[in-house]
């Protein structure tokens, strides 16, 4: 892996205002992303988890830069730098034209391969669009790319002239792919690709992904909620809470030694296969419900239903630090135990 990274998120904010009233005034503001760090490696698959709400998909699109057109009163800020040839661009700083020179090196994968597709495009031209909005191939180099990805997807030649509603979910969830990698993109942002789809269809698109990756060098942004998932796509491990980073970590160092309250908790809900370990992970279970980003409480966002939260906590929104081999936790009191009701 490569120590100089190729991709640099800081301190990222993304901020929806709610309007109200006759007048339609700004009365509030959902804070989706409340300020995130991360790096993203050449290479390598960083995969993000959290609940549903934490805010995960929306750095996905903040990252490529496409919230702005679905949501034109959305407020980004921070710094997102992708490397080019040595040089660091911020992104967000990045008009739409402008964005477009870089749009070919990162490329997304969405979540609903039924919504994702235009049906009323034939496959061979939903995955060589791209390619004419930002190739110079002729006609013909176009067409034969075509091929080439689909065969390289798991899907033949033939089917380009077929239409998404004559595919299955895991069929068009690789169209989705080859379409993302008609540019020949370095990063690929995948958004929670595979929860739409059948289980046993699940592990082939994850498969196929891991194949590809190590074919064409990509790096990957993994965001998903299912905790086996990610842990078997992923090098390094970003877990989510309300719109904050609670930690980052090597996959199998999160995995297997989790430092956040948070953390410990879900994968204390994780499924042990081997009925002889039953008894070797204690169960943690959170009180309370997620608060919501309308009205997220002081200082740590986990604190209402945290075992070790202390009147601390309330104060200030705690920062990453390295607690070691590269092992990061938002917490003061991330040594100390659960206590035992």
């Amino acid at each position: 892996m490569s120590k100089a990274p190729l991709l640099k998120v800081r301190n990222l904010h993304v901020h929806f205002p709610i309007f109200g009233g006759i007048f339609q005034r700004r009365v509030t503001e959902v804070k989706a992303v409340d300020g995130i760090s991360f790096d993203v490696y050449p290479g390598e698959t960083l995969g993000i988890v959290g609940e549903s709400g934490c805010g995960k998909s929306t750095v996905g699109k903040a990252l490529i830069n496409v919230l702005r057109l679905t949501a034109p009163d959305v407020e980004i800020s921070g710094e997102v730098f992708l490397e080019d040839n040595g040089e660091y661009i911020d992104l967000l700083s990045l008009s739409r034209k402008e964005m477009n020179k870089h749009r070919p090196d990162m490329q997304m994968i969405f979540q609903d391969p039924f919504s994702s597709l235009n049906p009323r495009m034939l496959v061979g031209d939903i995955i060589q669009e791209p390619l004419d909005l930002h190739t110079n191939l002729s006609q013909k180099e176009k067409r034969e790319k075509v091929a080439w990805l689909l065969e390289k997807v798991g899907l033949s030649a033939e089917q380009s002239t077929r239409y998404p509603h004559e595919f299955s979910g895991g069929q068009r969830q690789r169209i989705g792919i080859a379409r993302a990698l008609a540019t020949e993109p370095r990063l690929i942002i995948a958004d929670e690709p595979v929860s739409a789809l059948d289980v046993s269809i699940q592990a082939q698109v994850i498969n196929l992904m891991m194949d590809l990756q190590d074919e064409f060098n990509l790096s990957l942004i993994f965001i998903a909620h299912d905790l086996s998932v990610v842990e078997h796509i992923s090098n390094r491990i970003g877990v989510m809470y309300l719109g904050n980073m609670a930690e980052v970590g090597d996959a199998d160092d999160v995995y297997r030694n989790p430092k956040h309250p948070y953390t410990r908790s879900l994968l204390s809900a994780v499924p042990l296969p081997d009925p002889k370990l039953k008894n070797k992970r204690q169960r943690i279970v959170l009180k309370g419900d997620v608060p919501s980003p309308l009205a997220k409480p002081s200082g740590c966002g986990f604190r209402t239903r945290c075992p070790l939260a202390k009147s601390a906590c309330a104060k200030d929104i705690p920062q990453l630090e390295d607690v070691g081999q590269a092992h990061f936790v938002a917490c003061q009191y991330h040594e100390e135990e659960f206590p035992v009701e």
